[in-house]
């Protein structure tokens, strides 16, 4: 429903602003704190934290000491970039002119502070899952979406910099009632209580020991996250250097590619993570790669349908979302371009965070970062080669490769034995015939539906 909403709201936005400057503008102010939300909100700060929770003898002063410092942290950056929100915006978008950046700026400091926001809503979603409960955390980006979709129904015939100035005050309202469902969710569990006693004995109670382990692990599990969200970040500086509208095909292409990765591998890696923490610390791990095998085939054959579809009916869907008010046709056809591309990398990005989880789990996490910043180069230097020719599309496919490699060497990592005894099964012959059956009839349905909306 989260993901749903979200389309949603893009709809809207390509609507009121197409693919202009000023939504181009906004998705640059808004990237930074929604890649922090992605890489926090979907795993990096949880597999860092948990396995150091769990462990803990103190578990309240623990989950107390790593909130403030955290908090204060980031408080402090955001009271930074409020004063001084040019050099960063300078650094999203290189090949902007002075003046668009100058007035991007502006919304990249209102922006920010929903990094704020999320570091709490993540924070107080790993005492959650840490209690097995998911759907608060869920449910809860609805509230964003909503209040941006409220934002841009409100604006929707003013100016474009009216509507991109009202969805940036949009953001931190989402932001706040995030934070608020997540209280409530925290009372209703009782976990307050845990936070209120670390508070109480922060001073007679040592995790000194405990917070050094974290901090060796967090740094690591970010890098070992955010690949693909580093290497959408990255898509987005280079498109400043190319045609005018080429951030907002990436975006808008990439919203859709998120969809199928959030909903069905996220979703999974998310609830599986608890479970294979404490089969691992059981020392039980044929329990963990039962569960692994369990998930690796629900993966594939849901991914492999999402990536069949995605590629085949690339156009109806842009199409169906987006092609209205501001976004012409030829928007459409650019914008499905860039989805192809993404698509490619749906199955690899989906199965390396599956596997990835046993390195996190295994407290390999400096293995996993270094496994992520290779697959990060590899998409690089494919950007700059790439975008030579291709424009957006060749960033995206460039992202796809990098998931290949993120995907083979995580596999390579966990265990190639391993993953071979996974797919040394007839499941694999019925994946095979079944995505050879399901391409025959998508691209069928894709040439009726090119013929009735063209």
């Amino acid at each position: 429903m989260s993901r749903v909403t979200g389309l949603g709201r893009d709809v809207l936005m390509t609507s009121a602003l197409g693919a202009s400057i000023w939504s181009d503008m906004f998705i640059v102010a808004f990237k930074l704190p929604n890649l922090f939300r992605r890489i926090f909100a979907e795993g990096a700060f949880t597999q860092a934290f948990m396995p150091s929770f769990i462990a803990s003898k103190h578990k309240g002063v623990f989950a107390t000491a790593i909130f403030l410092r955290f908090l204060l942290f980031i408080f402090g950056m955001s009271i930074v970039l409020t004063f001084f929100p040019e050099p960063l915006t300078k650094l999203m978008a290189w090949g902007w002119s002075a003046e668009k950046i100058a007035d991007t700026s502006v919304l990249t400091a209102i922006n920010f502070w929903y990094l704020d926001f999320i570091f709490i809503v993540s924070f107080f979603a790993a005492l959650l899952q840490y209690k097995n409960h998911f759907a608060t955390t869920a449910l809860s980006t609805i509230l964003l979406n909503i209040s941006m979709i409220t934002s841009l129904l409100l604006t929707m015939k003013d100016d474009p910099k009216v509507v991109a100035y009202a969805l940036s005050f949009a953001v931190l309202l989402g932001g706040l009632l995030q934070v608020m469902v997540h209280l409530i969710a925290i009372k209703k569990l009782s976990l307050h209580k845990i936070l209120l006693g670390g508070w109480k004995y922060r001073s007679t109670r040592d995790v000194k020991p405990e917070e050094k382990k974290f901090k060796s692990l967090f740094l690591p599990s970010i890098l070992g996250n955010s690949a693909p969200q580093l290497a959408a970040f990255l898509d987005t500086f280079l498109a400043t250097f190319l045609v005018s509208g080429s951030v907002t095909y990436l975006f808008f292409a990439n919203r859709i590619f998120q969809l199928p990765l959030a909903l069905i591998a996220i979703a999974t890696a998310t609830v599986l993570f608890p479970a294979v923490s404490k089969a691992l610390k059981n020392n039980n791990e044929t329990l963990a790669y039962t569960n692994l095998s369990q998930a690796f085939w629900l993966l594939l054959f849901l991914l492999g349908g999402a990536t069949v579809g995605g590629v085949l009916l690339a156009e109806p869907i842009i199409w169906l979302l987006f092609e209205h008010g501001n976004f012409t046709t030829e928007m459409s056809h650019k914008t499905a371009h860039v989805l192809q591309m993404y698509m490619v990398g749906l199955i690899p990005f989906g199965l390396a965070k599956l596997f990835s989880l046993f390195l996190f789990a295994s407290h390999r996490h400096l293995k996993a970062a270094k496994i992520a910043i290779y697959s990060l180069l590899a998409s690089s230097i494919a950007s700059v080669i790439l975008m030579q020719s291709l424009g957006a599309m060749g960033l995206a496919l460039a992202g796809s490769i990098g998931g290949w490699v993120l995907f083979g060497l995580t596999v390579r990592e966990v265990g190639v034995d391993k993953f071979l005894a996974i797919i040394r099964s007839k499941k694999s012959f019925y994946f095979l015939f079944a995505m050879v059956s399901f391409s025959f009839f998508i691209y069928a349905l894709n040439i009726w539906l090119i013929t009735l909306i063209r």
